[in-house]
């Protein structure tokens, strides 16, 4: 078995630029993704892997070498120094893969369902909606400028998988985007709107989140068919923005 163990080996560097530069990622549209889960997920979807990376010393355990015979693409062994130099998180597990990012962004002239992401940075928080509304069958994601790299690794392990099961593209032009959409546009706003539990959720509905501090931008909420709050009778006045759009995915599933 051929074991990688140079971190000058360009290849190493080129995926170590993956995991921790954007602009590489988008230059290549490539990523990065880490971790069983992630990668079981990817194997289960049908998507395309690159190249499977293991480490030296995951490679012997059953669950690595179970997900390497189901990948079938080429497999790259890395010291465990090596592999772990590659990747951001603290505890590595032992595999990865290197997957083309989707080229073609959501057609919402025909979407039954979408998001748009107005400038929300915090990956935890992007993470949490793409796996929310990937749980809760909408399909259709649109990130504006200034949300987080949506292929990013914090992104990626906050989602667990639902990058796999959704269309993901960016926005270039929000309020553009919005008004080719052809359902009912509903945004969430923490106080002034319609009671979550008395809107009009019927059809397909395109959501809009904007960060917990700026809210959405003016230009955009005034696309909007409707202005949706949850209500909050406790003593917090604002709720994170990906609880709230969980909140909202199930309030307009359950209607559905």
């Amino acid at each position: 078995m051929n074991v990688l163990r140079s971190r000058a080996n360009p290849r190493v560097r080129r995926w170590q630029r993956l995991v921790r530069d954007v602009k590489a990622r988008r230059a290549q549209a490539r990523a990065l993704i880490e971790g069983p889960r992630l990668v079981g997920a990817c194997i289960a979807a049908g998507s395309a892997i690159e190249e499977i990376l293991v480490s030296q010393s995951g490679i012997a355990k059953r669950e690595i070498s179970n997900l390497v015979d189901r990948a079938g693409a080429e497999i790259v062994v890395l010291s465990d120094a090596v592999f772990n130099s590659i990747m951001d998180s603290e505890t590595p597990q032992g595999i990865a893969a290197e997957v083309a990012i989707p080229a073609s962004a959501p057609s919402l002239a025909e979407s039954q369902g979408c998001v748009m992401l107005d400038r929300i940075q915090d990956a935890g928080n992007v993470g949490a909606i793409l796996r929310s509304a990937a749980a809760f069958g909408v399909q259709d994601i649109l990130l504006s400028s200034g949300c987080a790299d949506a292929w990013s690794p914090k992104v990626l392990r906050a989602a667990m998988g639902g990058h796999f099961s959704l269309r993901i593209g960016a926005s270039r032009n929000p309020v553009s985007d919005v008004e080719r959409f052809t359902g009912k546009v509903a945004c969430a706003v923490p106080r002034g709107g319609v009671p979550i539990g008395s809107a009009d959720l019927a059809g397909p509905v395109l959501w809009i989140f904007g960060s917990e501090g700026e809210g959405v931008r003016g230009e955009l909420a005034a696309r909007a068919d409707l202005r949706v709050t949850i209500p909050m009778p406790g003593a917090i006045e604002s709720m994170n923005v990906a609880a709230a759009a969980a909140i909202c995915f199930y309030e307009a599933s359950r209607r559905a």
